[in-house]
């Protein structure tokens, strides 16, 4: 059983792209897929889909990475910034921007997960989970 089901998903992206790894599998939430999709949807990676792999019961997120000419990895860093020892709320004028901008937030709001620039434009603060730049 895990205990931060999101820090599990940012270390295997990590350790994916380490690795130069194609893809990762991770076992499916409805959390996981919604920070996957805005990741992809920020451009950090290039797709997510949900997979049945074998004869497992559970539903797996497949993430493909996205590497430069280089490959190298699409982003530079992934870091947990709530964690379940200690939780870190913001409000919407308080969000810090990453990387004076370059970077971006993921925060879980009462109107659902969003990126930092989204959720000062919405005006709503919440739980920052991740940064990433």
């Amino acid at each position: 059983m895990l205990t931060d089901p999101v820090s599990d998903l940012l270390a295997r992206i990590r350790n994916a792209a380490l690795a130069r790894h194609e893809f990762t599998n991770v076992p499916h939430s409805r959390l996981k897929a919604a920070v996957a999709q805005l990741l992809k949807q920020e451009g950090y990676i290039a797709d997510v889909r949900t997979e049945k792999i074998g004869t497992q019961p559970r539903e797996t997120l497949t993430i493909v990475l996205k590497y430069t000419k280089e490959r190298k990895a699409a982003f530079r860093g992934l870091k947990r910034v709530s964690k379940p020892g200690r939780r870190v709320y913001v409000r919407h004028s308080e969000i810090p921007s990453v990387l004076s901008g370059l970077g971006v937030s993921i925060l879980s709001t009462s109107q659902g997960l969003m990126t930092d620039g989204e959720a000062r434009r919405k005006r709503v603060g919440g739980e920052l989970l991740c940064e990433v730049w």
